[in-house]
């Protein structure tokens, strides 16, 4: 019992600070595909918006797009991490995200108690989009254009908004947006508190494979400089440097395989994953 009323007292004075802020929060891998962890995920939104807190979900899809294009005998294809997005991969792409992924979120936070509201970046041209250049990958877009009045109406009504990374193309298409960069452009436009993204990793981890705990935007050039950060961490760091210019105070980089792992890194002194700050 004592144990549980330091946890409780550890949490207060995060609590309080946090109170009346915006997280981002960029919902992904493990904690999107295991029935336990996504109930314990939709528990966490709630208890963040109960205790004053203002929740924004951005959410992936890749596994279950990659699933439903294999069904439909359509090739997946990569190119630099993003998904080559032709016609009719951008309808299987809308279909997952919009449709059964993004209800299913919002189900599972009003089933516990919460009150959800399901977009896609779409409506209301909330994500507005240019085609990515330099690159042939199709319907892939850059936001340029993210319409905050919308999300901070949602929030004042007391809803948790949960959002697919689509968008409205300034060309009258529409287009498929990588979720990383999506929640990393959302927390620039609304100033958020913080960008929290969910990975299927510790966090940035040393050479030595032991997880650095806290960096700052000057540390990551090092590290990338000497490969300690490689492969799919770079596009991971760089979107919380990007935040961090674009205004985000603080960013993580969290395992979303550990129950409750939003909760232990924001209200708890030693958290459980990497924050990068700006600052020397």
């Amino acid at each position: 019992m004592s144990e549980k009323i330091k946890t409780l007292l550890e949490a207060l004075p995060y609590i309080k600070t946090f109170a009346g802020s915006t997280f981002v929060i960029k919902y992904g891998g493990a904690a999107m595909e295991e029935e336990s962890l996504k109930r314990e995920f939709a528990k966490d939104m709630v208890l963040l918006k109960y205790v004053g807190i203002n929740p924004v979900i951005v959410h992936g899809g890749g596994p279950k797009i990659n699933r439903l294009l294999t069904d439909m005998h359509i090739p997946a294809k990569f190119v630099d991490g993003l998904r080559v997005t032709d016609g009719r991969t951008l309808e299987v792409v809308e279909m997952v995200l919009s449709g059964s992924i993004n209800k299913e979120i919002v189900k599972n936070i009003n089933d516990m108690g919460g009150k959800a509201i399901g977009l896609s970046g779409k409506d209301g041209k909330l994500l507005v989009a240019e085609k990515v250049k330099d690159k042939e990958i199709g319907f892939v877009g850059e936001i340029v254009d993210v319409d905050v009045a919308i999300i901070r109406d949602i929030n004042r009504h007391g809803y948790i908004p949960v959002i697919a990374p689509l968008a409205y193309g300034a060309d009258g298409n529409s287009y498929n947006v990588n979720a990383d960069t999506a929640a990393g452009s959302i927390a620039k436009a609304l100033s958020a508190e913080k960008l929290v993204l969910l990975t299927d990793v510790e966090g940035v981890l040393d050479k030595e494979g032991n997880l650095i705990s806290s960096l700052k935007r000057p540390d990551i050039e090092a590290l990338i400089n000497s490969k300690t950060v490689s492969g799919g961490m770079i596009p991971k760091v760089g979107c919380c440097l990007d935040a961090l210019q674009g205004g985000v105070r603080e960013t993580h980089i969290i395992d979303g395989r550990i129950p409750h792992a939003i909760l232990l890194e924001v209200f708890t002194d030693s958290g459980i994953g990497t924050q990068i700050t700006g600052g020397t």
